[in-house]
């Protein structure tokens, strides 16, 4: 019923009517937010330019292997700097655990990322023909 009633009101305004004062509302929402999260903003929007920058100086190779690697280690260490801006800012204990637990395993990841790659960039030595006698 009460839906019915909302549905009528609104197609008897016109879309105009309807459309400001949707998005006055949501301007006033978005700016009051703005205002009390600026320093949360702020530090995300770093960490994602970081993150996207750090992806984007890749110098990709063509060996699939070796260049997901190359631009994952990047992508988890912006993970791990959400994760840390959430444990500085965030207040929702289960958000905060699930921050923790990005850390550990991203850091985890990491390592094992950075070792492989290292192993991944070693020139591959070229066997020696096998003699034929």
């Amino acid at each position: 019923m009460l839906l019915n009633l909302i549905a009528a009101v609104a197609f008897t305004l016109p879309a105009g009517a309807v459309l400001a004062e949707t998005g006055h509302m949501t301007a006033h929402a978005h700016h009051a937010v703005s205002e009390q999260n600026q320093s949360v903003n702020a530090s995300l929007e770093k960490v994602n330019a970081d993150m996207h920058a750090a992806m984007s100086a890749v110098k990709l190779t063509g060996d699939a292997d070796r260049d997901f690697i190359a631009s994952m280690i990047p992508h988890h260490e912006g993970a791990v700097a959400m994760a840390k801006v959430v444990l500085a800012e965030g207040k929702d204990p289960e958000v905060k655990k699930l921050a923790q637990a990005i850390i550990k395993a991203q850091k985890a990841e990491i390592s094992w990322m950075q070792k492989k790659l290292r192993a991944l960039d070693v020139p591959k030595k070229v066997a020696a023909p096998a003699n034929h006698h």
